[in-house]
């Protein structure tokens, strides 16, 4: 197991959000909130066929937060240390810096909750199947490992709001992207998708007129895109964007519409865990959470982790 503790910044330090960066999420935001809980971005006017491509758009950046429901500060004066728990190796959320301590975007999340709770935090590194045992036999406070919200680990542990969700994207080869994409745009389409998953079920549901194609795993799911075997393919957008964006794709690809974020099949979103009853903790992660949205933070942290947005 490897730690890195770490302490609150000077107030000085705190001041280096950009307004520019700000003012980006700011609007995305209210975009991603009307998105929530959606099966996709829709027009009102059916049509069978697509719109012109739009401009290039600034990448999109999630925002789950309300700015019209701003918590109120909570009593910190009962913390006065955060012991968080984080996976060993799921970059870019979770790894091993170069210096041999934790890293990544949860990493630096949870760094920046506790500039904002000001209170000293450590990070310990454990193999993600350990972490709520860990968590409930009190060896932490708090997971921020992408846990995803269930009913299963509900009954365990409780989770802040979610500070990402995993949307799930369609993706196509370069000269055939669509910018929007409705059930009656894929009649016909070969479809991708992995044999047996949320994803396929999604589609079965909502695009009844495509012709859905099961593979076994990504591999061949992404193999079967590049071969052109199918026109497109359907699945969780955060693997996707690393995959369009590396070089395994061979730049062959790139996203089709947008993000599908209905909860029946995609999951709550990704929270971080505390345990059972423990309000104090978790009301101030929320407060700390909605702070470093608001201040632009998050904005940066985001930008700086993902070059493709699955967004």
């Amino acid at each position: 197991m490897k730690f890195v503790h770490f302490r609150p910044m000077a107030s000085s330090q705190q001041a280096k959000s950009s307004k520019s960066a700000h003012g980006l999420l700011t609007g995305l935001a209210v975009a991603a909130c009307l998105l929530a809980g959606l099966p996709g971005a829709r027009a009102q006017a059916p049509s069978k066929q697509p719109p012109a491509p739009p401009r290039a758009a600034p990448q999109a950046v999630p925002g789950f937060w309300d700015p019209r429901r701003r918590p109120e500060r909570p009593d910190l004066s009962r913390l006065t240390v955060i012991r968080f728990l984080t996976e060993t190796d799921y970059p870019p959320f979770n790894y091993t810096g170069a210096d041999g301590n934790p890293a990544g975007f949860n990493v630096d999340l949870a760094r920046s909750l506790c500039e904002e709770v000001k209170v000293t935090c450590t990070v310990q590194m454990r193999r993600f199947e350990t972490l709520v045992d860990a968590l409930t036999s009190n060896r932490g406070d708090a997971i921020i490992a992408s846990m995803a919200v269930s009913p299963q680990l509900r009954a365990r542990v409780d989770f802040t709001d979610p500070y990402y969700r995993v949307p799930a994207r369609f993706a196509s080869r370069k000269d055939a992207v669509m910018p929007e994409i409705r059930p009656e745009y894929l009649e016909g389409k070969k479809v991708g998708v992995i044999a047996g998953s949320a994803h396929e079920a999604y589609l079965k549901a909502m695009f009844t007129d495509a012709e859905l194609h099961g593979y076994p795993n990504d591999d061949a799911l992404r193999a079967g895109l590049r071969k052109g075997e199918v026109d497109l393919i359907f699945g969780d957008a955060i693997s996707l964007a690393f995959w369009i964006n590396g070089t395994d794709s061979g730049d062959c690809c790139a996203f089709s519409g947008g993000p599908f974020v209905e909860s029946r099949f995609f999951g709550e979103g990704i929270g971080i865990a505390v345990r059972k009853g423990n309000d104090v903790l978790r009301q101030a992660l929320n407060w700390a959470l909605f702070r470093v949205w608001e201040k632009g933070r998050y904005t940066d942290l985001w930008l700086r982790y993902f070059s493709v947005s699955p967004f």
